[in-house]
């Protein structure tokens, strides 16, 4: 699902700031975090090395804090100056589009920022050491940032710039988003017609999965429009043997498979 969205977002973002832009900015903002946080512990770079991360609290007292933790402080601190320094780098008129553009990438940047950092400081890795149990700073797999900012963009908020140039909510009722929400200033465009203006590329022609109730279902993908059925020739390699030494030889199969298009 995450992947889904964010290429959805790579083609609409220069056009509208929308959810699917808004989760594209975080997901982009906590992968350069994850990026450089990784090589400054793999020593790839001659400005950091590994976390100095102190003792955490509720760590037992048997076990050692050391080894050479993965620098998310730097990974951080690096992206926040390179990541948002497009953003910077121009002065809006107040109260204008492009300042409540702006303002909405570096809400999401920070956001996408802080999950990565946030889950980062909850993962540790030990190791056994001569009976010692040593313990240091890890980055909790990228799949559970993507799960959660998918969470983060369900319940994104929807925002207007003010004429002080601030980003308020379209809707009162709701609460501000804190540093760690994605917000949006643009509504959805309909991802199931084609339409270049927003940047759409819709649904017609695309593959899809007649027995799925996910995102490829047809049912879903195909926006109620139906779907068309076609036999395709499918040529894999099968029957592989091993023979020493050293190689593998595979006979070519053939077989003929259903496929389904969009209308």
């Amino acid at each position: 699902m995450q992947a889904l969205l964010y290429k959805r977002a790579l083609t609409m973002q220069a056009q509208t700031g929308s959810r699917e832009t808004a989760f594209t900015y975080a997901v982009s903002a906590a992968g350069v975090v994850n990026a450089i946080s990784r090589a400054c512990r793999e020593g790839e770079l001659s400005s950091c090395g590994c976390s100095r991360t102190a003792r955490p609290k509720d760590l037992p007292r048997d076990w050692l804090w050391g080894g050479c933790g993965d620098n998310v402080e730097y990974g951080y601190r690096f992206a926040k100056e390179f990541v948002d320094a497009k953003e910077r780098e121009k002065n809006y008129v107040r109260g204008s589009e492009e300042q409540a553009r702006m303002l909405m990438n570096l809400q999401n940047n920070e956001a996408g920022r802080r999950v990565r950092q946030m889950l980062t400081l909850s993962s540790f890795s030990e190791a056994d050491l001569e009976g010692l149990k040593t313990c240091w700073l890890q980055l909790a797999d990228f799949r559970k940032v993507g799960d959660l900012l998918k969470e983060k963009y369900d319940s994104a908020a929807a925002m207007r710039i003010s004429r002080k140039g601030k980003l308020e909510l379209v809707n009162n009722r709701f609460n501000m988003p804190t540093q760690e929400d994605l917000v949006y200033v643009d509504p959805s465009p309909d991802y199931c017609l084609r339409n270049e203006t927003t940047g759409s590329l819709g649904t017609q022609g695309r593959l899809c999965n007649k027995t799925s109730e996910g995102m490829d279902g047809c049912e879903l993908m195909c926006c109620g429009r139906g779907y068309d059925q076609f036999k395709s020739v499918q040529v894999e390699r099968c029957h592989c043997k091993f023979h020493w030494c050293c190689y593998v030889k595979c006979k070519k199969c053939t077989e003929i498979v259903d496929q389904y298009v969009c209308k």
